[in-house]
């Protein structure tokens, strides 16, 4: 008989123990596509900005590669989100917003300079996180990182064009 105990006792404290387990995988995922929606919404804004303040025809067009991608992006990522049970944000982050409003208050090539600067930093910082969460798992959020990496990666090439040519 105590040995049936402490076999029920050890199971019972293994399926205690799994359990946050699964649960912060779900909350990590949870907490990636809500933060790849805030960045999406961040970046179709800072896009939008980009094409109406950009001083070079090519952070012009740069905004509106932004603007589309990540509004595509937006739409996947939402559906990851609906899928998941997750509530998707409705505005970017609060340090993303003071990203925007920065960069609103500089006009020219002062503009430009620092978008694209903005640009190569949170599009390799986003590389990463994607990758990372691409590899977690089988969910939603990793196929959808999948999924967009290839896009990430294109905008950090034309950020770091226009950074090695301000003209362009």
């Amino acid at each position: 008989m105590k040995t049936l105990v402490g076999f029920v006792s050890a199971a019972a404290l293994a399926s205690m123990l799994a359990a946050p387990l699964a649960l912060a995988a779900n909350t990590k995922a949870d907490a990636f596509i809500q933060k790849a929606i805030e960045g999406n919404l961040a970046e179709i804004k800072v896009g939008q900005l980009a094409q109406q303040k950009g001083a070079s025809e090519g952070v012009r067009h740069f905004g509106t590669v932004l603007e589309q991608d990540h509004s595509t992006a937006n739409q996947q990522a939402m559906t990851a989100a609906s899928s998941m049970g997750v509530t998707p944000p409705s505005e970017p982050s609060a340090k993303e917003q003071a990203t925007y409003q920065h960069l609103a208050s500089l006009s020219g090539k002062e503009f430009d300079k620092a978008f694209v600067k903005a640009e190569v930093k949170d599009h390799k910082k986003d590389i990463a996180e994607y990758k990372k969460e691409a590899k977690s798992s089988n969910s939603p959020a990793a196929n959808y990182a999948q999924q967009i990496l290839p896009d990430l990666h294109k905008h950090l090439q034309l950020a770091e064009s226009l950074e090695r040519h301000p003209s362009g």
